[in-house]
């Protein structure tokens, strides 16, 4: 059984036949939560068995209350915005539904944004119409890219300058990216969050909506932030080729900890 915050699933059993004795790991996931669980099973010396995990209880990540979010936690970039594919390339099957496997759509970013990258602002841009499915690079010559940076922009009336803020960030795909993360000042070095290179499913190459899942947290202290506006920079840094780039899943901000206990 496992209780995720509110919800609690039960599950009574599964089995597996015919599988290659091995360690395993046992993933789940709750649509509508921040959800990374697992659990490793070495099943290497084991011809047949039944084994009892027992109650398992997992609190979804939580340090303050949600400030502002984009998107929806469910391991997938689908909600965010999708272009219209180049005419040349279009695909009869995929105009009313999943437009997501058109192809070329990485393309797009560039001439979109030809100069200046995506800039999303908090209660003011739709992340379904203003934020596009994929962080690509942007080729500037023959097989020369340039790799972009997005901006988050909010407001904060009443900052806590003594408490530390956290930033939740949810990739649902990742292609040898690396994502970096800077608050009020896109030069900071070093940033608050760098990745490194991470993840090669080449879910964008291959059309896909959704690849192997991450989640970073970033803190952010208070006396980084200003009364008013403030600007997150997410940058991805790899400019091999065109395929280098991340999915996003979901971001959130909270606040510093209620010390009331209601979030």
């Amino acid at each position: 059984m496992l209780d995720h915050g509110k919800e609690r699933i039960r599950v009574t059993n599964f089995g597996l036949r015919r599988m290659r004795m091995a360690a395993l790991s046992l993933r789940t996931y709750v649509q509508g939560h921040i959800i990374f669980t697992e659990w490793c099973l070495d099943l290497s010396e084991i011809t047949s068995c039944d084994i009892e995990l027992g109650e398992i209880v997992y609190e979804p990540p939580r340090d303050g209350p949600t400030l502002w979010e984009i998107g929806t936690p469910d391991r997938s970039a689908a909600e965010f915005y999708i272009p219209d594919p180049n005419p040349k390339y279009v695909n009869k099957l995929y105009l009313t539904q999943d437009k997501f496997r058109q192809y070329g759509l990485w393309e797009r970013y560039a001439e979109l944004y030809p100069e200046n990258d995506l800039v999303y602002t908090v209660g003011v841009s739709d992340y379904q119409k203003d934020w596009f499915f994929a962080q690509v690079n942007r080729e500037i010559g023959d097989n020369v890219y340039q790799s972009t940076t997005w901006q988050i922009k909010f407001k904060i009336d009443n900052v806590d300058q003594g408490g530390s803020y956290t930033l939740r960030v949810a990739l649902a795909a990742s292609n040898h990216a690396e994502l970096q993360v800077r608050i009020n000042d896109p030069t900071a070095d070093p940033p608050l969050l760098s990745t490194g290179e991470i993840g090669g499913d080449n879910a964008i190459a291959r059309h896909a909506i959704h690849g192997i899942y991450w989640l970073f947290t970033v803190t952010i202290p208070g006396s980084l932030l200003l009364g008013g506006e403030n600007t997150i920079f997410l940058t991805q840094a790899k400019t091999a080729n065109t395929f280098q780039g991340i999915m996003y899943d979901y971001i959130r901000l909270e606040g510093p900890s209620c010390q009331n206990g209601n979030l």
